[in-house]
Formats: structure tokens, sequence, C-alpha cells
């Protein structure tokens, strides 16, 4: 996913800082984020309260700009923040369609009933699915990752809410860690990429921090897993047609949103898009073929005389793009925009680049990127890094790998700290909530603080300025 400084760091003509309207949307924006925070005890999406303060936000705004004579400047930062969300919402789509699909097909049925046969313990299901979440994030994102890990956990544990809680906590800190030392794991990488500020090869150097920030709360919560074997029945789930294809089109998908961005300097969400597309023409090959298909499985399973597989043909259905479309969380990417919005809105006032230069300004570099990593769990890693990118505070390249790697793993801290923390509470609802997630936040916060500390030893020739 890529996004542009033009909105969510960049400050108004108008300073709101100081001013009532400044801080009523603040304590909108708090109120709005107090309710999120409660959605497990209120019952309420957490969408609906975001919604509504980025409106109000936003509303205050016009009406400030309008007053002072100058409303084209408010629409045009709010088209702006609008295009950001835009392109978050779309890559997002088409992972939640690609998961769908593949979940229709039986992909994770299939991968839990192997799972089952193999014996593995929630033990070892807890470290397998967390270590692959870390080391498929820097190459596949670690949003679109965690999405993945968490549909096999769902179907493996379906029921056991407490291992699915830890299981998705795990998750998201090794997703969020993986995408720490890669240009194309998290937003935050690839913006300081696409800045210049850190190149390619130098991401590597946050390799065993990252590791570091993973491995520490993966251990402490292992121990707290009741270490038994998920209860299945030992079958063999027979994938649809066309699965595997539509795993290899989900790879092929990936594929091309990186190179939109590395050979053709384009969105990556332009490749993702193209990868709805190739689905789709896939889905209207496995409806037109399906008849045939039909024809010869019904010949095969009557000679053989298996009535079993000649019952399952009666209840085959055409595969429908759309409506694993239609089957996408709404209510994470609703509260998506909402939140791009509210900060978009906060930003535009003046209010995070007045938090970027108090603490730069006031403060040791690395208490300053230290801090704002922790920011970054309540106000999100994105603008958090866009206010920083846009200051260019006078730093060494110790300390850029320092805010690299604290507003990647930072957001680990709480559930509503990073895309996929966010993604997940939607996915695994009702398993793993904020409430799930806070009360392990202690234990995340030592990998936080172990990972800094590693950072600062390891790479300590890099923070000489020169």
């Amino acid at each position: 996913m890529s996004f542009s400084p033009a909105a969510l760091a960049v400050t108004g003509s108008i300073p709101m800082t100081g001013s009532m309207v400044g801080f009523l949307a603040v304590l909108i924006f708090v109120l709005a984020y107090s309710l999120v925070m409660a959605e497990e005890k209120l019952h309420m999406r957490k969408s609906k309260p975001v919604l509504v303060a980025a409106g109000l936000i936003w509303t205050m705004i016009g009406w400030v700009y309008v007053q002072a004579g100058m409303p084209d400047q408010a629409e045009h930062a709010f088209r702006e923040t609008l295009l950001e969300f835009t392109e978050l919402m779309l890559f997002l789509l088409v992972a939640m369609t690609y998961i769908n699909a593949m979940d229709e097909r039986r992909v994770f049925d299939a991968l839990r009933s192997w799972m089952v046969r193999k014996g593995f313990s929630y033990r070892q299901l807890f470290w397998l699915t967390g270590v692959l979440a870390f080391v498929i994030s820097p190459i596949a994102d670690n949003l679109t990752t965690a999405m993945l890990m968490c549909a096999v956990v769902t179907k493996v544990a379906e029921g056991d809410k407490r291992f699915i809680n830890l299981c998705c906590i795990n998750i998201v800190v090794a997703a969020n860690a993986g995408g720490a030392f890669s240009p194309f794991g998290d937003i935050t990488t690839l913006m300081v990429w696409q800045a210049g500020i850190v190149q390619f090869y130098e991401f590597f150097t946050l390799l065993i921090p990252s590791i570091v920030n993973f491995l520490i709360p993966a251990v402490v919560m292992s121990f707290f897993i009741n270490n038994r074997k998920p209860e299945g029945v030992y079958e063999d789930v027979w994938l649809k047609r066309g699965a595997r294809r539509i795993i290899a089109l989900f790879l092929l998908t990936v594929a091309t949103a990186v190179a939109c961005h590395t050979l053709l300097h384009l969105p990556p969400v332009l490749g993702m898009m193209t990868g709805l597309g190739y689905l789709q023409f896939f889905g209207y090959y496995l409806r037109r073929s399906l008849p045939r298909s039909l024809e010869r499985k019904r010949a095969r399973y009557t000679a053989r005389g298996d009535e079993r597989k000649l019952a399952q043909l009666g209840s085959v259905v055409p595969f429908d793009v759309f409506n694993r479309v239609a089957r996408a969380e709404w209510d994470t990417l609703l509260f998506f925009y909402g939140v791009v919005m509210c900060v978009g809105g906060l930003g535009f006032m003046g209010y995070l680049g007045l938090l970027s230069e108090a603490l730069y300004l006031g403060w040791n570099p690395t208490w300053a990127n230290i801090v704002l990593g922790l920011v970054s769990a309540v106000v999100d890693n994105i603008p958090v890094m866009f206010a920083v990118l846009t200051m260019q505070p006078d730093m060494s390249h110790g300390q850029w790998l320092l805010i690299t790697l604290t507003a990647g793993v930072g957001g680990s801290v709480l559930s509503i700290g990073s895309a996929a923390g966010v993604a997940l509470m939607g996915q695994a609802r009702g398993n793993y909530t904020f409430m799930g997630h806070l009360r392990w936040a202690p234990v995340i916060l030592l990998g936080y603080v172990a990972s800094i500390a590693v950072h600062l030893w390891l790479n300590a020739a890099s923070f000489a300025i020169g």
C-alpha cells in the first residue's frame, strides 16, 4: 500500500491547535476511540463512533474555512485524505475477497484437516502460525499475512475463544515485527523507502530486533496455552474445483502489486485491483465450465459406484466473485475510513506537526522515536510517520532506522494500533477483542523495549551523525 504525504501530515493555513474548535475536535476523537475500546462491553460495531467523529471534525474544519473565505483549501485537504483511504480500502477489499474465495473453495478447511491429522497440539499451532506470519509478512505485507493466518486459526480452533485470542495477538505481533524489516512489509517502511531515507538492503539491519520483538511475547504467551490437541473430526477434506489455482492467482496478485511499485513506481493498489480482475476472469471460467466438469465427475463416480461423491455433486453451486466481495468485513473497512479521516482532520488542524515538533525539538531523538512508536498504538502509525517525514528532523541514520522500527512494531501494543489488529478484530469477531489484546499489552511492551535495546546495541555505529 502506498500513501503520498499529501494530507495526513499537512497543516492548513489557519492554525487551530489553540482554538476551541481544535480542542473540541480532539475531544470528539478521544470519545470516539473510547467507544471503540469499549466495543466488547457495549456490543457496538467499532465503525459507528469513528464515522460520526470524522464527519463532525471535517464539518468544523469546513465551517472555519468557509468563514475565512478559503473553502477550497479545506475541500482539497479532504479530497487528498479521502484518496489515502481509497487506496487502503481497495487494497484491503481485494485481500479480503481472495481470503473469502479461498475459504469458499475449502482451502482453510483442508489446512485445518491436515493440521488435525498431523496431530499438532495447540502450542505447536500457536508457534506455527506465528512463525509463518513473521516469515510471510515481509513479502506479502503484514495486513494480508495476518488475515491469512487468522483464517487458519479460526478454522482449526473453532469455538475455543481463549486460544483464538492468544493466537491472534501472536499473529498481530509477528506480522508487524516481520513487516518492520522489509520495505514491502508495512505502510510505514514503504513510506521511508519511498522517501529515499533508508535504502532497500538497509532495512535488513532491523531483522534481529524484529525477531526479538516477536519472540519475547510469544514465549511468555506460549506458557499460558493448554497443550492439548484441537477437537476435530479426522476427515479428508476435498478442495473444490479451482482452489489451488485461486491460491496461485493470489500469489500472482501480490507479485503484481509489488512489481507495480518497484518497477513502475505506481501505487501497489493498482496491482491488487488487477489481481481482482484475474479472479473475476477465473470465476467466469469456473461458471462456464461447471456443467462439463459435473458431467465428467458424474460419469467417473457412477463407474466407481461412489454414492457419497455422487450425492456431493448435487450440492455444487457456481462460483460467484461478487458474493465473495460482499462477504468482506465492511465494518473494518468503514472503521479505517473513520480513523484515516479523523487523523487527517487533526493533522490538517496542526496537531500532528505540533506533536512532532514538541518531541524532536524538546527531547532527545531516541526518546522521541520511542514515544512516537507508542503513540502509533493509539493514533495509527501512518500519520505519525508522515509527520516525522514531513518535519525531516536532523537525525542520524540509526535514528531513522529506530523510528522505522518503533512505528512498525509499536502498533502491536494495542489491537487498534495497526491495520493487522483492526482487520483481525473484524475477522475473528467475538474471539479477538480490544480487551483481550489489552490484557497482554505489558508482555508486548516488554518485547517492544527489548527490540529497541537490541537495535541500539547492534547498530550503535549508525547513530553517529557525520
